[in-house]
């Protein structure tokens, strides 16, 4: 539940924009508020507002926009200064408080002109390293869909639930949060397609490939009918309780197919299968704009981390050099 009750009215006003005109998902707004409560927070001990310390104790509620007139440039410096030598806080961290800052003094200027001068206009996000997505190989994820099929024990249940969930994280590459927001009627058969709600809402389409469809309807044989939902509410995926699944559940019985498959859980997760179905894809042949679509990016940039290749494939390109003999 997002709490907004101490938070000062332009943040309010902020919040109510991204949420009714942006369309931002919940859990995207709950970023913003919870990022910039903490910016404000600092604003306060360095105009010297409070004299407060502890973060968790100071009170916004009471801020103006003549406050924010005060910001300048080294004042957003002085945070994130403050953010890598307090905090500790990583690279990506930094860069989506940027991005949270910029959003709201944009808003505070181009938008509704409650201030005249932006002094986020020149923030410059800090420089991200570029990151070799951690994947399954073809053999592993077989291993793993192998592993999933097959009863490790008599008082396993949900085998054909979880086979199913496997299934679709491998072919499609779609996000966890998709996943438990699968409804039944998302599902075309006759034109074996798969309508799911991405970030900020938005919906798009995957069209399902044999494995997914077989998988999807083993599973409908065996799912339960009397579900304890809200009579408009058809989720496909239920819990014991015969509920809509859980994310934390998912998690879990991922890590549970991961270790019978005798594959580390430390370095592949739920998020790691979505990176090895991109991979597997890209590496097949699948265009790189045909990717974005499927995976749901806005950016083409966020899609290309997977035209990467293996250091295996590096030393077949020196070798196939033709000098490579000379």
């Amino acid at each position: 539940m997002l709490n907004v009750e101490n938070n000062p009215d332009f943040l309010n006003s902020f919040i109510d924009y991204i949420e009714t005109i942006l369309n931002k998902s919940p859990n995207t707004i709950k970023e913003y508020n919870y990022d910039l409560n903490n910016f404000l927070k600092f604003l306060k001990i360095r105009f010297k507002m409070t004299n407060e310390k502890d973060f968790k104790n100071i009170d916004i509620h009471d801020m103006t926009i003549e406050d924010l007139k005060r910001v300048t440039l080294d004042d957003l410096h002085a945070y994130l200064g403050y953010l890598t030598r307090n905090n500790n806080s990583k690279a990506t961290t930094r860069a989506r408080k940027v991005s949270s800052i910029k959003a709201l003094f944009n808003y505070l200027t181009a938008k509704t002109n409650m201030l005249d001068i932006n002094p986020a206009q020149n923030l410059e996000s800090p420089k991200l390293g570029k990151r070799i997505p951690k994947y399954l190989s073809l053999d592993d994820s077989k291993r793993l869909l192998r592993a999933t099929a097959t009863t490790s024990s008599e008082k396993e249940r949900n085998i054909e639930r979880d086979y199913a969930i496997i299934t679709i994280f491998l072919n499609c590459g779609i996000r966890l949060s998709e996943l438990v927001g699968i409804n039944i009627n998302h599902i075309s058969f006759d034109e074996e397609k798969l309508n799911v709600i991405g970030k900020g809402n938005k919906e798009r389409t995957i069209y399902l490939n044999n494995a997914c469809i077989k998988a999807i309807k083993a599973y409908l044989d065996v799912r339960p009918n009397d579900i304890k939902t809200a009579p408009n509410d058809k989720p496909l995926f239920l819990s014991e309780q015969k509920k809509r699944i859980s994310q934390r559940t998912v998690q879990m019985i991922v890590k549970k197919e991961l270790q019978k498959a005798g594959l580390d859980t430390n370095k592949y997760s739920v998020h790691k299968l979505r990176h090895t179905a991109a991979t597997l894809m890209y590496q097949n042949g699948v265009d790189i704009r045909a990717l974005q679509e499927l995976l749901g990016h806005e950016s083409i940039a966020t899609t290309e981390i997977y035209t990467h290749v293996n250091n295996e494939q590096v030393r077949d390109a020196v070798e196939n050099n033709p000098l490579a003999d000379l």
